[in-house]
């Protein structure tokens, strides 16, 4: 008898069929989740159910504010700017009872479509005026790119304020033990300039490679990941190395290693030519920091500094945990004015040879880093 009750008692209080249990939320109707944003949009936003009293409603676009309403209908002109780029539109609104509502949507860039007939080449490109300051304003005109001499017709281009795809992978071995506070703290601040378009994925290596953050792009849960990071074992740096462009090489927009060691390799499968070899075959350009015995071994140094070049990035060394800071922003000011060039190349064979990349700007004053070249896929269509 007590046992029926009970259900029935259940099931007064359990809601309708279709009916909403849970309380009012805020939702943006336009742009929709997943689409494509360009150009002048208005952006509208609701609280449901309808009817439900809010005020102060207020819109932001990439970290950047839009506007506020005091109250309904809560709508926004919004500039979504012209070419590729993917954006991150956060709202709120606040309820009479001084509850406060969210709500985000993410649009998506224009992917580059890849096949094998058309075998499209991405070049990351930097320019840098004659006293080494990156250069942000230009223009897909501005740029020319050559293959083994011959120019390309520059098909796709993307310029610095597009999203982009970072892995960070950091050496925590049990020489960093430390250090490990100073690492720490100068990552957090490269973390601090990401914007939330932007996504990174965070390594940590010693013996193996460990993944610490898998493409976030929340600033809270980035930070959450490094303060994970602590010192023991060996320095598997050229798995960390291969592994860290295998992740890369989905991703078709904007995009860069950046790897820090302190410490000669000691536990990797993967050789130095393994890493080399990856390289000339990935698109993403490589930063090195190299610090301690990263720095002091010869072989070490320079096949950084060859591969860094290979790919269009950059090799740092410094002997002085404290310098840290200075290579993370150096790293982070280049990557804010990267450039993003795709080309259909004019030699269609898949022969499996190497093909060298010149990027030229119309001013002959300005100098530009790309990466040197790409290996064809031998046995393509």
């Amino acid at each position: 008898m007590l046992t029926a009750v009970c259900a029935a008692l259940l099931l007064a209080a359990a809601p309708e069929p279709g009916g909403v249990a849970a309380g009012p939320r805020l939702r943006i109707l336009a742009p929709a989740d997943g689409s494509r944003a360009s150009g002048a949009l208005r952006v509208q936003a609701q609280v449901e159910p309808a009817g439900t009293a809010a005020t102060r409603f207020s819109l932001s676009a990439d970290g950047q504010p839009v506007c506020t309403r005091e109250a309904p209908p809560f709508e926004c002109d919004w500039d979504a700017g012209a070419g590729n780029r993917a954006h991150l539109l956060r709202a709120s609104v606040l309820l009479p009872d001084g509850k406060r509502l969210s709500a985000t949507v993410r649009t998506r860039a224009e992917r580059l479509v890849f096949s094998a007939d058309a075998g499209v080449v991405l070049v990351l490109t930097t320019v840098a005026d004659r006293h080494g300051r990156f250069l942000k304003g230009l223009g897909q005109g501005d740029f020319q790119v050559f293959e083994d001499g011959v120019p390309q017709r520059v098909s796709h281009f993307d310029d610095p304020s597009s999203a982009r795809e970072l892995v960070a992978a950091l050496d925590m071995s049990s020489s960093m033990t430390a250090a490990m506070p100073r690492l720490r703290a100068a990552v957090r601040e490269f973390l601090a300039r990401l914007r939330p378009i932007d996504r990174l994925s965070l390594l940590a290596f010693n013996d193996s490679v460990f993944t610490l953050a898998r493409r976030e792009s929340d600033p809270a849960a980035r930070l959450k990941a490094v303060e994970r990071l602590s010192a023991w074992g060996g320095t598997a740096l050229y798995d960390t190395l291969t592994q860290g462009l295998d992740q890369l090489a989905g991703q078709k927009g904007r995009k860069a290693l950046v790897v820090f060691s302190d410490g000669e390799d000691t536990a990797s499968f993967s050789s130095a030519g393994d890493v080399e070899q990856r390289v000339r075959r990935s698109d993403a350009p490589l930063y090195v920091v190299c610090q301690g015995r990263g720095n002091q071994v010869a072989a070490l140094r320079e096949l950084m500094e060859r591969v860094a070049r290979l790919s269009g990035g950059r090799a740092f060394a410094t002997d002085d945990i404290e310098e840290l800071q200075g290579a993370f922003d150096r790293i982070a000011e280049e990557l804010d004015a990267q450039y993003l060039l795709a080309y259909e190349p004019t030699n269609p064979a898949h022969d499996g040879s190497w093909r060298t990349i010149r990027v030229e700007v119309k001013d002959k004053g300005l100098s530009v880093r790309a990466r040197e070249g790409y290996r064809s896929e031998a046995g393509q269509p």
